[in-house]
């Protein structure tokens, strides 16, 4: 998808479906975690088996979610700050990064522990190297580690400007696209080398989830002061479009499928804007849960996940979106 220039847009571009129009996003389900307190940090699936795992912070616990039966099917307690996960389909284990720095594998059937690496202080987010099975975790004040999760080692580190908060892999380009949001940098990392190659000027304040578009080659953004969507040019950093979007987000996914963006937002809604040669659109604002940040959309299945927190007196759950269309 081509994107046009388009900066300070301001309120403009945007849209809400009128009185009584079909919706984007259908609340299909809401699976309840009645024993969840506190925040909810990221979501990792199990495709084959249907399964989806959710890290629990405030609880120091991960949850195992049996899809089919809409319950909770087994439970990892006894964590500092549970933040960061990924799933290997080919080994069946789950990666968990904490906050105590520790990165954990757990055996996919019986969330038994099957072992640990020690990275440093707040390890983070977690992505799966498609191409390598690595695994790529960001942590401490300012790094990426790719660790070889048959040999249980660090193959190598690539030293930043600052904690790493969302981030994206190239595999084609063996490329990281890497938010530093206490540098206001965006980081461009060659995951071969394992260092830095380019650093781009955030366009503003508090970055935190980030999202390429192999198809596009475009890298988009999501801040929360002010609360915008910043598309630029994977390449070159030029941005291509400024538009705002729902407050507090953390979360931020692409629907090639129907070339649409989700922003899922700690205000308690998410955001959907359709691209189009003219950048993108808001076309619908869906009410979630107040703190309701993270999430993660499974195209294989074609849903998204949202993680609400305890709140109102309602309990913990996740919300199980379907897009219009969807089966």
């Amino acid at each position: 998808m081509a994107f046009a220039v388009a900066t300070g847009l301001g309120g403009c571009g945007q849209a809400a479906p009128s009185q009584g129009a079909a919706r984007s996003l259908v609340l299909e389900k809401t699976i309840a975690l009645p024993a969840v307190a506190g925040r909810i940090d990221h979501l990792a699936i199990d495709i084959e088996h249907l399964r989806l795992f959710v890290a629990e912070l405030g609880n120091g616990s991960v949850e195992a979610i049996d899809l089919a039966k809409g319950q909770v099917a087994g439970r990892i307690g006894g964590l500092k700050e549970p933040q960061g996960l990924g799933y290997l389909p080919g080994r069946d284990e789950l990666v968990v990064a904490s906050g105590d720095g520790v990165v954990r594998f757990y055996k996919g059937g019986d969330l038994a522990l099957a072992g640990a690496l020690k990275l440093g202080d707040d390890a983070d987010n977690v992505r799966i190297d498609p191409t390598t099975g690595h695994v790529v975790v960001g942590y401490g004040d300012g790094a990426l580690a790719t660790i070889d999760p048959a040999a249980r080692t660090v193959r190598s580190i690539m030293p930043l400007g600052a904690h790493p908060e969302g981030f994206r892999l190239d595999p084609a380009h063996r490329r990281a696209f890497i938010n530093l949001p206490g540098a206001g940098q965006i980081a461009v990392g060659d995951l071969d080398a394992g260092k830095v190659i380019d650093t781009r000027k955030a366009a503003h304040s508090a970055g935190y989830p980030l999202l390429f578009d192999p198809a596009a080659n475009t890298v988009a953004v999501v801040y929360r002061f002010p609360a915008r969507l910043v598309v630029a040019d994977a390449n070159t950093g030029r941005t291509l479009q400024d538009v705002g979007v729902c407050g507090d987000a953390d979360d931020l996914f692409l629907d090639a499928k129907r070339q649409r963006v989700y922003v899922s937002c700690g205000s308690g809604e998410v955001d959907v804007l359709q691209a189009s040669p003219q950048g993108y659109r808001r076309i619908d604002r869906i009410k979630t849960n107040s703190g309701a940040r993270t999430s993660l959309f499974v195209p294989e299945i074609d849903r998204l996940f949202v993680a609400a927190r305890a709140s109102g007196g309602k309990p913990a759950a996740i919300l199980v979106f379907r897009p219009d269309g969807a089966p």
